[in-house]
């Protein structure tokens, strides 16, 4: 039996982090990230989209709770 761990906790919310994705990887100076081939980019880069999408949500996260909004 197969295991899907990359089922989404919120599915209602993979726009808005596929969105989030584009602009970690605008920010991130990868410009064309929608259209570039993920199999041509190296660990590092694809790493670097996801663990700066990780972070921001941590801080988003942090902040909700601690009652601060931005």
């Amino acid at each position: 039996m197969a295991n899907n761990y990359n089922k989404k906790a919120v599915p209602e919310a993979k726009a808005a982090l596929n969105q989030m994705k584009l602009e970690t990887a605008s920010e991130l100076g990868m410009s064309n990230y929608q259209n570039m081939d993920k199999g041509n980019l190296t660990a590092r880069q694809n790493g670097y989209v996801g663990g700066y999408m990780t972070k921001k949500l941590v801080e988003m996260a942090e902040r909700q709770l601690s009652g601060k909004q931005q």
